[in-house]
């Protein structure tokens, strides 16, 4: 009954349009009357939930993406991947996921990869001969990979949900190589469909040219090798790295390639501070609903009743994969990843599968609810960029899914690809 009352009054307020994070909160309290518990410790949790160091990760890393996407990042990123892919036939398809691992490995965010990349290429693509929703199908399928790959504000999210015993550092790590296998599973198939549909092929970019372009790319790129680098060497932490990316992004943006107006910084921190405000109101908001979860015993519940249904590991983990996807196709990633991983942590233990890696199960299934209808944010904004119908991208994007779906299977069944690389560097 305690699971009914607090589960069924979140769907409630959900289904009758109130925020997801107002729903939260107000679904904690319903929660805290019903067994009678003060809604001081209700506050107490709230208040805690938001007062954690590694948080600071998510407003600089959210501000160094914005910076660097605004200020000439994606087109320069757009060339570069030219200079290195574009010259094949079905090359500008190829441009664009690598262009998206680039920037996604940048700005850890798949909305401003879908909006900096698709409003430089879409338009091109469909100039060089390629349909306009395919072009958009691309775009979308290949911010995807943005959610993995370091810096991913939703690795942190995740570290924080499961209680801060994955570290952040884990989590990038682990996100780097089905990041790389996803970018490469989705340009096999850009290839396919290029030479079965004899998409054109672009020119080979002039040497001096070529170079030019590569240098003023490697800014940019820098921003990564300062994230990583800084990490693996122990100079400083996950957290810390979000300051650096922010303070090089700036330096890049406004004193190497000077394509942004200085009194356009203003509002560019006033957008930021009103989405990095929704991310810590659904935060605190969480973290009282997780509370009052735990107390009614929910997890352990739920843990109990997975554990009913099959022994079997593998046959448990197509269910919480299918349970995402589900999930993912209605809700949004933020709040799926806070409420969703004290819930399932206990069953993933339970099965001896690593919190690693079901960080990226985690991610992957989310990423590709976020390219699904009827709630994909990553879906809406690229088909608002490639101003394309939701039906003509979703279309476009089925032979997409399945690539997606086949990494996730890949991610969730061969633990190396997520746990190779953090054994191997820390």
């Amino acid at each position: 009954m305690d699971a009914l009352i607090l589960l069924g009054s979140f769907i409630a307020l959900i289904l009758i349009g109130m925020p997801v994070a107002y729903a939260l909160g107000l679904s904690a309290l319903i929660g805290a009357w019903w067994i009678d518990i003060p809604f001081q410790a209700l506050m107490i949790q709230v208040a805690g939930g938001v007062n954690k160091f590694s948080l600071l990760a998510i407003p600089f890393f959210v501000l160094a993406g914005a910076i660097m996407a605004e200020g000439g990042m994606s087109r320069r990123l757009v060339a570069f991947a030219g200079v290195l892919v574009g010259f094949v036939r079905g090359g500008l398809s190829l441009v664009n996921i690598m262009a998206s691992t680039f920037f996604g490995a940048i700005s850890g965010s798949s909305v401003a990869d879908t909006a900096s990349v698709g409003s430089v290429l879409i338009p091109e693509m469909e100039r060089r001969g390629y349909p306009r929703a395919f072009s958009t199908a691309v775009t979308v399928s290949g911010s995807v990979q943005a959610l993995l790959t370091p810096p991913s504000h939703n690795s942190v999210l995740y570290s924080l949900a499961a209680g801060g015993t994955v570290s952040i550092a884990s989590l990038f790590m682990a996100g780097v190589v089905p990041g790389l296998l996803m970018s490469a599973c989705l340009m096999v198939l850009c290839l396919i469909f290029a030479r079965k549909r004899n998409y054109p092929k672009g020119e080979v970019i002039p040497l001096k040219q070529a170079l030019k372009i590569c240098g003023e790319a490697m800014w940019g790129l820098m921003a990564m090798v300062i994230i990583l680098g800084g990490i693996l060497s122990g100079i400083f932490t996950a957290t810390e790295s979000a300051a650096i990316a922010v303070l090089w992004s700036f330096f890049v943006t406004m004193f190497i390639y000077r394509d942004y107006k200085w009194r356009e910084l203003p509002k560019l921190m006033h957008r930021t501070v009103r989405t990095i405000s929704i991310v810590m109101i659904l935060i605190g908001f969480a973290a009282s609903f997780g509370y009052i979860m735990t107390l009614m015993q929910i997890p352990a519940k739920i843990t109990t009743m997975f554990l009913t249904l099959s022994d079997n590991r593998y046959v448990i983990l197509m269910c919480i994969n299918v349970m995402l996807l589900l999930l993912g196709t209605v809700m949004d990633m933020a709040p799926l990843i806070l409420i969703l991983t004290p819930i399932l942590m206990p069953v993933i233990l339970g099965i001896g599968v690593d919190p690693v890696q079901f960080g990226m199960i985690m991610l992957v299934n989310l990423g590709i609810g976020l390219i699904t209808p009827p709630v994909g944010a990553v879906l809406f904004v690229g088909s608002a960029v490639g101003k394309v119908s939701i039906e003509s991208t979703v279309k476009a994007l089925l032979p997409f899914y399945g690539v997606l779906f086949l990494v996730l299977m890949a991610v969730t069944y061969i633990p190396a690809i997520s746990l190779w690389l953090p054994h191997l560097v820390l």
